[in-house]
């Protein structure tokens, strides 16, 4: 796109779209704000590594003035070398910080194979390590529209809770505010937008190798997005839209006539199918 004598460059359809969505859900939940440090987790896969990018671009024209770092940690699963990605960050002028945790490689000797729980607790106790190190009071993190929809099935189906990923929350120490700007973008943006960047994606082997819940979830969603492809958003839309008269929670039910609803938890939530109860 030329203006004048200056060469722009132009902007994809996709990238419009990632813009608009991310900036909905920035907007709309208050993630940045004035002076923030933004630590960005970079897994090495489409999705972080989109959010990284789409975050630089608004921080050109954003009238809030924020820092952007990135960081990757090394847990000994990559399938492939972390080098193009070093080159990648350099080529950008990113900020990049490359994390070894060696107590990951140790678990991965004692316990190879521990499942996707302990795994996480151990990558977030690095992630605050270093967000500390860097000095940032913002983790943003890279989850998607089709990650919020899927943990909201998972802990509906396998844990009886009606509860997903937060769009924001704060660590329990209060000292980080983790962010998941992607909230209303799909992985088919976050795929496209990676290819059309030529992004150098560095799979891990859990990407390979997800579990048998998780990977008949995805199933069902993309079944069901053949003739309903809208249902991601509905499902975001749900979310956002609580009933409370229309579900089981005592505590927001009026159960008599002229009668405030109960505050405190129910006493003895209805047993979960699947576990045993005596």
């Amino acid at each position: 796109m030329v203006f004048g004598r200056i060469l722009l460059p132009r902007i994809s359809d996709t990238e419009k779209i990632l813009l608009r969505k991310t900036g909905k859900a920035i907007q709309e939940y208050g993630m940045i704000r004035e002076g923030d440090r933004i630590a960005v987790g970079v897994s090495g896969g489409k999705d972080s590594m989109t959010l990284l990018e789409i975050l630089l671009l608004m921080q050109k024209k954003s009238p809030v003035a924020f820092e952007i770092q990135a960081f990757t940690v090394e847990q000994g699963k990559f399938l492939r070398p972390i080098e193009p990605l070093a080159d990648y960050m350099k080529e950008r002028g990113i900020e990049w910080t490359y994390y070894r945790d060696e107590p990951s490689f140790q678990l991965l000797e004692t316990q190879p194979d521990h499942g996707c729980d302990l795994c996480s607790r151990y990558r977030r106790r690095a992630v605050y390590e270093i967000a500390s190190r860097l000095g940032a009071n913002v983790i943003a993190l890279g989850h998607t529209a089709d990650d919020f929809c899927e943990s909201l099935l998972r802990n509906t189906l396998y844990t009886g809770r009606l509860s997903a990923l937060p769009a924001i929350t704060y660590s329990r120490s209060k000292d980080f505010r983790l962010i998941r700007p992607l909230v209303f973008v799909s992985e088919e943006l976050t795929s496209g937008f990676s290819k059309e960047r030529n992004m150098p994606i560095t799979p891990c082997v859990c990407s390979h190798r997800s579990g048998t819940v998780r990977l008949s979830l995805r199933n069902f969603l993309d079944e069901i997005k053949v003739e309903h492809p809208h249902v991601l958003q509905n499902i975001l839309s749900a979310m956002s839209r609580l009933d409370t008269d229309r579900l089981l929670d005592r505590r927001f039910l009026n159960l008599t006539p002229n009668s405030n609803p109960p505050t405190s938890t129910p006493s003895e939530p209805l047993p979960i199918l699947g576990q045993e109860t005596f």
